[in-house]
């Protein structure tokens, strides 16, 4: 007989009674070669015959059954053909389509191709919905059967559907499949949140608890599919944090100015990747704040500490709570942080004894002015710590009620700064003698480093110096004037000048340079400081156009200050006389060496120069400084004399007002100015004194010891201590200024793979990411393109990645990586910004963007001809033979880091894909297993889109790898491509 098709070849199996392996013999003889039974539908055909009466057909269930034991039919088939069967009421059928279910739902796999995976998935979200639906059913059935007063069948078919959910759930790889399932089609997902809605309505008032709980069990499970790569489990054996520690401190003592938002995701960055609590994660960035505070030398960096800690970190704070979950959680959070911080009596106890107040109140109150303390928390805190103060009688007997606390000082500057831009932005013409009463009150005392300090702290600083300059701009010349308006422009000009010099050596230059508009007039001062003002790192020519203007000018000035008693202000043009100064003080200089003036004449030249502008004696020193530099020994003498004139302040009766204010403000300016050329010159010069150090963090290196020791040494104490001090951050930011990014980064690295005691390790990776963050860019950039490629490819060096330190350093390589990943898109900080930049090696070169000629690494790693297999041919492994998901979502690929990035991944997919393991295969271990450990649930444009698609099939073969969680993890999940890669790596696992 000749069959036709399915149907007729399944009816006259079961009327001539055959068994089933002989029905499979028959079938394969009726449908020889050329399509799969799957194409011909065959279990959806099978289940159709078998259901047609109110009882399931045995016999060719029995087909059914062989044919999925006999793989002729694949899961993904069978459950679409379960999912279809919707009369719920024919329970005998049902009962027999959960018992097929049994069969295979905890063991679901798939070998075929790409598609068939992404088959699968959908499949068994349709059976997942089809199991709800019945689920739904039987308990309707049952409550039902409950008020008719039969309740056997119901439970029993009941208890039957809870049981294959439970049973299909439980398995993490069925979730797996379930959540790219979820991916692909949103809208069935949809349903399956409906159906489960429904069913806890009808389960609510079921009488069995046991199922009861067990639906509840489903329910959570089903509920978990969406989030499942989300969970971590947090810290909770650990109490101190160095990271996060070394991060607020060098914010505080180096990048008071930056804005706040790189710093908030740099400490979320922190935060998710070493998996800290909350609470604990706040008291951390308060003993760092109280820390700074305690050892911040006194003076201006003191002031920079109060502001930080007192205006900057509230702030930090508030835009931490929008990234975390919920409000109340929050302030709980931070309520228990300071509950935490009251129990380090000693610390507060010297915050206290330095600050000279309750630093806990005023910081308690300030927090709960942001809304991040309840009142009840407020005085519940403040309550226990005036209780704790009562214990310490020395913090009483110390407290000067005369002197007033810098954070209360602060704290009403903060205001203050407000209202004094409002001042600046009223017409200068217009009353300049009330503006100059203005500042002159903000010179007095520590008042001018107040404000500034507050002003930086809440990001008002650029256009606070922006308005100065303005000024400065305005009152460079003046029409006809009276006596009296030129003096009062004088002044004004001359406080603009000094306060915008000091603000430039405190807070960094970038801080006064406007964002360069074309076209636009640059004003005097940007143009002095840009070119003339010696800084750290900054070399001066003397010979440079800027110092030379028109020779007429010179002379009359040069005239000027010889002959005359004092300096003239009337119609005086200020910014011509500054640019000016440099070519006249050139000719005194020579007139003093050749004998034609006498010294007297020379002091009556410089008592002019200072006697009533002060910026006029500033620039002539940025000159000589300059100059200096490029003098002989025995040639710097009258130079050096000359400044030495200059820096000290005249004592006369006929200066202009505020002028000891100016002068204490112009001597700090001179002090900074001449600290490298004095140092080089081994001369010293007396500036009058304030009392404090102005410059606490200048020139920290031992002399005559070999800055490698010196690295190698500071790092071992750090690392001793278990955290990085101020100082050690200045001497760290030195030697990475002296030794180049490279050089730095290396010997640091060498350091971490000479450690053998794993908590040291852990400690090292902790220390040295937040020694990395002074320049994380161009580290990062060193590490992943230089340095980790070295040690993977050098087989001589993989005997330094064993564990410990390997495991240390593929973490701290993740972690650098993250942080530049997620921040290279932002601006780089003003601290980044004035590094010097070396290029350590032109990165288009390293890693070329055409496939035509193999990049340098690719050489690199096909080079080994002692070991010809230890790389199986990376060359052929080209960017576009090794597709990632960047290249689907078209990153930039000439930026640096995606470039690094890709080539580190290419690397890794080669070293997978090798026939030889080693230490290096573990370290790509490792390093994969620390990415996924750090993965941001949703966070798809993470490092891992460098990743070739190819690489996964490779990382599944490594056993600590081949779990779904991690497939679903290393993979896309927002690209088809990546959601087919990652179902056919989990549906054969």
């Amino acid at each position: 007989m000749k069959v036709v098709n399915l149907k007729q070849a399944i009816l006259q199996a079961w009327k001539e009674r055959w068994s089933d392996y002989q029905w499979a013999i028959n079938m394969k003889k009726f449908f020889p070669k050329g399509a799969t039974w799957d194409i011909l539908n065959l279990a959806e055909a099978l289940l159709e015959q078998a259901m047609i009466g109110p009882s399931p057909n045995p016999l060719i269930l029995s087909y059914l059954k062989y044919a999925i034991s006999s793989q002729m039919v694949s899961y993904s088939s069978v459950l679409t053909a379960i999912s279809k069967f919707d009369d719920f009421s024919r329970d005998l059928c049902v009962q027999a389509l959960l018992n097929i279910m049994d069969m295979f739902c905890d063991r679901l796999s798939c070998h075929g191709k790409a598609e068939e995976c992404i088959g699968l998935c959908r499949a068994l979200l349709s059976a997942l919905h089809w199991l709800l639906r019945c689920t739904a059913a039987s308990a309707e059935r049952l409550r039902e059967g409950l008020e008719a007063g039969t309740p056997a069948t119901g439970e029993k078919q009941l208890a039957m559907c809870l049981q294959r959910l439970e049973k299909t759930l439980s398995s993490t790889k069925n979730r797996a499949l379930l959540h790219i399932a979820k991916l692909e089609e949103a809208s069935s997902w949809t349903a399956i949140e409906h159906s489960l809605l429904k069913l806890g309505e009808i389960l609510a008032n079921l009488s069995n608890l046991q199922l009861r709980s067990q639906a509840e069990q489903c329910g959570t499970l089903i509920r978990s599919i969406p989030t499942m790569l989300s969970v971590h489990s947090e810290q909770l054996h650990k109490t101190g944090f160095p990271t996060v520690h070394a991060v607020i401190l060098l914010e505080g003592t180096m990048n008071l100015t930056g804005e706040t938002q790189p710093l908030v995701e740099q400490l979320v960055m922190v935060k998710r990747t070493q998996h800290i609590p909350t609470p604990l994660f706040v008291l951390e960035i308060w003993k760092a704040c109280f820390v700074g505070l305690i050892e911040s030398p006194e003076g201006t960096e003191e002031l920079k500490w109060t502001a930080f800690t007192f205006l900057k970190i509230p702030q930090v704070l508030v835009k931490l709570k929008k990234y975390s979950h919920g409000d109340k959680d929050f302030t709980e959070d931070v309520s228990s942080a300071f509950e935490f911080l009251l129990k380090l009596t000693p610390l507060l106890d010297k915050a206290d004894q330095r600050c000279n107040c309750d630093c806990t109140d005023f910081l308690v109150h300030e927090c709960s002015k942001q809304g991040l303390l309840s009142e009840a928390s407020v005085n519940n805190l403040v309550a226990k710590r005036k209780a704790d103060r009562e214990h310490a009688p020395h913090l009483k007997s110390g407290e000067n009620a005369n002197i007033q606390p810098n954070p209360s000082l602060i704290l009403r500057a903060e205001p203050t700064v407000t209202n004094i831009l409002k001042t600046m932005d009223a017409d200068h013409s217009k009353s300049p003698e009330g503006l100059l009463g203005v500042l002159g009150h903000m010179l007095s005392g520590k008042s001018l480093d107040l404000l500034l300090a507050a002003a930086a702290a809440t990001g008002k600083l650029k256009s606070f110096a922006r308005k100065f300059i303005n000024l400065n701009e305005f009152m460079t010349h003046g029409t006809e004037e009276s006596t009296k308006a030129a003096s009062v422009r004088a002044l004004l000009f001359d406080i603009s000048f000094l306060m915008l010099c000091h603000v430039a050596q405190t807070y960094g230059s970038e801080v006064i340079l406007s964002e360069s508009s074309t076209g636009a007039e640059v004003p005097f001062f940007e143009t002095w400081m840009q070119t003339c003002m010696p800084e750290e790192g900054k070399i001066l020519n003397p010979d440079h156009p800027c110092f030379w203007p028109n020779s007429t000018k010179v002379e009359s000035l040069v005239a000027l200050l010889n002959n005359s008693s004092e300096m003239k202000l009337v119609q005086m043009k200020w910014h011509e006389a500054c640019l000016s100064i440099s070519a006249a003080i050139l000719e005194i200089l020579n007139a003093w060496e050749n004998g034609v003036l006498a010294f007297e004449s020379i002091q009556k030249i410089t008592d002019n120069i200072k006697g009533k502008v002060c910026s006029l004696a500033v620039c002539a020193v940025a000159w000589l400084v300059a100059h200096v530099r490029m003098l002989g020994l025995d040639e710097r003498e009258k130079s050096l004399q000359m400044i030495r004139q200059l820096a000290g302040p005249l004592y006369s009766e006929n200066t202009l007002q505020f002028y000891n204010e100016r002068v204490v403000i112009m001597s700090s300016i001179l002090e900074h100015m001449c600290a490298d050329v004095l140092h080089q010159t081994a001369t010293q010069i007396k500036f009058p004194s304030t009392g404090v150090d102005t410059m606490p963090y200048w020139n920290l290196l031992p002399p005559k010891r070999p800055i490698k020791e010196v690295l190698t040494d500071i790092f071992a104490k750090v690392l001793e201590k278990g955290w990085v001090d101020s100082r050690s951050i200045h001497i760290f930011d030195t030697l990475l200024h002296m030794g180049g990014v490279y050089w730095f980064c290396n010997n640091l690295i060498k350091e971490l793979l000479k450690e053998t005691r794993k908590e040291h390790t852990l400690r090292a990776v902790e220390l040295l990411y937040s020694i990395f963050c002074l320049d994380m860019q161009q580290v990062t950039l060193v590490l992943l393109g230089h340095i980790l490629p070295g040690l993977l490819t050098d087989s001589s060096k993989w005997h330094s990645l064993m564990d410990p330190p390997g495991t240390a350093l593929a973490k701290l390589a993740v972690w650098c990586a993250l942080s530049s990943y997620s921040s290279h898109k932002g601006q780089a900080s003003s601290r980044q910004k004035k590094r010097h930049r070396e290029d350590i090696e032109d990165y288009t070169s390293l890693f070329p963007l055409d496939d035509v000629q193999p990049s340098k690494l690719m050489r690199l790693l096909s080079s080994n001809e002692d070991d010809a297999n230890v790389l199986s041919s990376p060359t052929d492994r080209s960017m576009r033979s090794s597709l990632s998901a960047s290249q689907l979502h078209t990153v930039n690929m000439k930026d640096p880091l995606n470039r690094v990035l890709a080539n580190l991944f290419l690397l890794i997919s080669s070293i997978l894909g090798s026939r030889t393991a080693g230490p290096h295969t573990q370290f790509v271990q490792w390093f994969m297993e620390e990415c996924v450990d750090c993965l941001e649930q949703g966070s798809r444009a993470s490092i891992l889109q460098f990743m070739p698609f190819t690489t996964v099939s490779e990382l599944v073969k490594v056993s600590a790898m081949s779990s779904p969680k991690v497939v679903l993890a290393i993979t896309d999940l927002s690209l088809p491509l990546g959601r087919q890669v990652a179902a056919k790596a989990i549906a054969a696992l």
